[in-house]
């Protein structure tokens, strides 16, 4: 079989901002982070079963959308090196205010290969507890949710009659809430 990457060409940086820049290699052009490669997804939910999810504005897409809590491994100074685990009680904490007592990798892998190099790992929490705000950086406003498992479906009904994106990347999350043993596999 023909290994595809041998045609792969020159890499050029095409365009390079503050965060982004735009690689062209070959014939394909793509995005990638100037500062981390790793974004971790959150799922989180309560004791009371309750999945915590964020809503923000989304520039490029132009509407609030919304998301489970995410985040950037390594993009803070002094913590390049980063491991998940501590990028997800950091994110958790600073965009819901809560907290978990665990986490467990359950899933990897590129969530826009053909437009991005970044990976995403998905990570469960355990004994989630509520400590602070949440909200956010400074930079942020982040509109925390907690929505109760049983009544997900009739809530995602609601944001959508109110034009509000649901990031796909939440199905995902539902999925490890739903089956946690499969992430075992």
């Amino acid at each position: 079989m023909h290994n595809p990457s041998s045609d792969l060409g020159s890499r050029r940086v095409v365009a390079e901002g503050k965060h982004l820049r735009l690689i062209q290699q070959g014939h394909w052009e793509y995005a990638e982070r100037t500062k981390a490669k790793w974004a971790v997804v959150l799922v989180a939910v309560t004791p009371d079963r309750r999945l915590l999810l964020t809503e923000q504005f989304r520039i490029p897409v132009g509407k609030p959308v919304i998301e489970l809590p995410a985040g950037l491994v390594g993009d803070v100074t002094g913590l390049e090196d980063e491991e998940f685990e501590a990028a997800a009680q950091r994110e958790l904490l600073e965009e819901t205010g809560y907290a978990a007592g665990g986490w467990r990798r359950v899933a990897s892998g590129p969530p826009t290969a053909g437009l991005a190099s970044e990976l995403v790992v998905f990570m469960v929490a355990s004994d989630v507890e509520r400590v602070a705000d949440g909200g956010g950086d400074e930079s942020e406003q982040i509109e925390v949710h907690a929505v109760p498992l049983d009544q997900i479906h009739a809530w995602f009904a609601k944001q959508l009659e109110r034009d509000v994106l649901i990031d796909p990347k939440v199905y995902a999350g539902l999925y490890f809430v739903s089956f946690p043993s499969a992430a075992d596999s």
